[in-house]
C-alpha cells in the first residue's frame, strides 16, 4: 500500500473537503481512506499502486484549489 498526501491551499469548509475527496475518488477509483482536511491543508489517501503526481496536481487544479505539493510513501 502507498500512503499519498497532497498539500492543498484554499479549502474553507466541509464542502471543500468533500469536493476534493470526491474528485480524488473519481481520479483514483481504487483509492482507500480518502480524507481531506482544511485545517491541515492536505488530503491523504491510500492506493495499492503508485500514483502519477501529475494526475494528482491536475485533479487539484481542476477543482480550483491551489496545489502545493505531493508525497507518497510505500507502507
Amino acid at each position: 500500500m502507498f500512503r499519498n498526501e497532497v498539500k492543498i491551499e484554499g479549502m474553507m469548509c466541509g464542502m471543500c473537503e468533500s469536493h476534493i475527496a470526491d474528485e480524488l475518488r473519481k481520479a483514483f477509483p481504487d483509492a482507500k481512506k480518502i480524507k481531506a482536511s482544511r485545517r491541515k491543508n492536505n488530503a491523504v489517501f491510500q492506493t495499492g499502486e503508485p500514483v502519477d503526481p501529475q494526475v494528482v496536481q491536475d485533479v487539484i487544479e481542476k477543482t480550483g484549489y491551489h496545489y502545493l505539493g505531493f508525497s507518497s510513501v510505500e507502507k
